[in-house]
């Protein structure tokens, strides 16, 4: 099944400014996230979002705060919308110890249990088998949670894949498997590593109902997403949906970016979600340029207190680096 395009704007104004504004936080805190790398001020790797905010705020959206989340490596904005506060993702950027996971984990780690976000997983795939345990502890505690698990299209060439459909359909699993499909596995298309690049047919094998949807349309994406878990909160099993969508940027700040030309990006650029949304919003009424105005004005608040939280944050002690580390004690 195919959800294309959102039929119409039949949300509330409140909503839909709610989720453009949503979107655009996650824009300016990773343009803020690209300026201090720059700067030096956040070390090792960085994977930028930007383009795909339709896919964090659409999904998470639709999502109960007591439904548990697994991530890849690019969820700074998924963080966000999971209600982590800003300058606790910021200060874990910066490596302090008021970040969400203390400074340890950085921009590929992100971390927070009171908020369920398990992750923020850096090896490809790596959350698939968090997540297939997440959802057989809640569904042995019938608790009615589900669990939602990002990952990327090159994931969907990984053992842990198969094996995790396999038994979240064997054991009928309430786990809603979220696949971002950006046409790229790092620097390599989905066409050169997958002899299948109809991601919706591997889950067919495996018995997991899936459908695609045109992920650079946040109103579509959240359609998409509560139907999808509405069925899997109902106890038929796991879902598969396809997020397709596009990152604007390298896949990292050290991406050379050889594998992709300056005319395909500037041509998919032309379907930004955040343009797409202010132009349907505009022509429905419900956004003007004061209220866009408001907006912006909102999130560089927001995004500058952030900014001066990770700033002014404090270094873990060295007396505290052992901490939560478990080694084998030499005879």
């Amino acid at each position: 099944m195919s959800i294309d395009r959102a039929a119409s704007l039949d949300v509330p104004r409140a909503t839909a400014l709610d989720l453009l504004r949503r979107m655009i936080l996650v824009r300016r805190f990773e343009e803020a996230c690209a300026e201090a790398y720059g700067k030096q001020k956040i070390r090792g790797f960085l994977h930028l979002g930007i383009g795909e905010e339709a896919c964090a705020v659409g999904t998470m959206a639709a999502l109960s705060s007591d439904d548990p989340v697994v991530a890849t490596y690019r969820e700074h904005g998924h963080a966000l919308m999971r209600g982590i506060p800003a300058a606790a993702v910021m200060a874990e950027m910066f490596g302090k110890a008021n970040g969400c996971a203390r400074g340890r984990g950085g921009s590929m780690h992100m971390f927070s249990a009171e908020r369920g976000f398990y992750g923020g997983h850096a090896i490809v795939g790596g959350g698939l088998p968090v997540a297939v345990g997440l959802a057989l502890a809640h569904a042995t505690r019938k608790t009615g949670a589900i669990v939602a698990c990002y990952f990327g299209d090159g994931a969907t060439d990984e053992g842990e894949y198969h094996e995790a459909l396999n038994l979240a359909s064997l054991w009928r699993l309430p786990l809603l498997f979220l696949c971002e499909n950006n046409l790229y596995a790092m620097g390599t298309a989905l066409a050169r590593h997958a002899a299948e690049v109809d991601l919706t047919r591997i889950p067919l094998a495996h018995r997991v109902p899936s459908s695609t949807v045109d992920a650079m349309d946040v109103l579509a994406t959240l359609r998409a997403t509560q139907m999808a878990a509405a069925e899997v909160r109902a106890g038929a099993g796991p879902r598969f949906l396809e997020l397709r969508t596009y990152r604007f940027r390298a896949h990292s700040m050290y991406d050379a970016e050889r594998y992709r030309t300056k005319e395909e990006v500037a041509e998919h650029k032309k379907r930004d979600p955040i343009a797409l949304f202010s132009v349907a919003l505009r022509e429905a009424g419900m956004l003007d340029d004061d209220a866009l105005a408001a907006i912006e004005a909102s999130v560089a608040d927001e995004v500058a207190g952030a900014l001066r939280a990770a700033e002014e944050g404090p270094l873990e002690p060295v007396s505290d680096l052992a901490r939560d580390v478990y080694g084998r004690r030499a005879p």
